[in-house]
């Protein structure tokens, strides 16, 4: 991995039932540690990386590679995800026709992200949560081949 990008800082809206969903199916499947994640929604929280606003962090996702650069939108989800090792979400991310398609679908998403329906946010990272939560606890048990009951 690319020590100039790793560890990542993610910076998003935990008051969003879609964004908290998919950090936490992100921080699930962060075993390497390369993902710092902040909640920009968090009472209280008035520290934004240099060269944005808490505003701007909560209407798209933002992120703040290791070298200091602020990444936002879609390369945030492409980064993000080479991290935890998605790469069959994260390499197409990279090609230019999927990029353009993504780069302009993304902030339609993110301004009406509220009003998607919990069911709908459940039925479409339920499962993969569930699934990332699995792998977690079984890493966790899991140790120099040997796993406790």
């Amino acid at each position: 991995m690319n020590p100039d990008v790793y560890p990542l800082t993610l910076y998003y809206d935990a008051s969003c039932p879609m964004c908290d969903a998919e950090m936490t199916h992100l921080r699930l499947r962060d075993e390497a540690g390369r993902l710092a994640f902040v909640d920009a929604s968090a009472p209280g929280f008035d520290a934004p990386p240099p060269g944005t606003t808490v505003a701007e962090l909560l209407t798209l996702i933002h992120g703040r590679r290791a070298d200091g650069t602020l990444v936002r939108g879609v390369e945030v989800f492409q980064l993000a995800y080479a991290a935890v090792g998605l790469h069959g979400v994260s390499r197409p991310l990279a090609w230019p026709g999927v990029r353009r398609l993504a780069d302009a679908v993304y902030p339609w998403v993110a301004r009406h992200r509220y009003r998607l329906p919990r069911f709908l946010v459940h039925v479409v990272f339920g499962r993969r949560i569930r699934r990332a939560a699995a792998a977690a606890l079984a890493r966790a048990r899991c140790t120099d081949s040997t796993c406790r009951l």
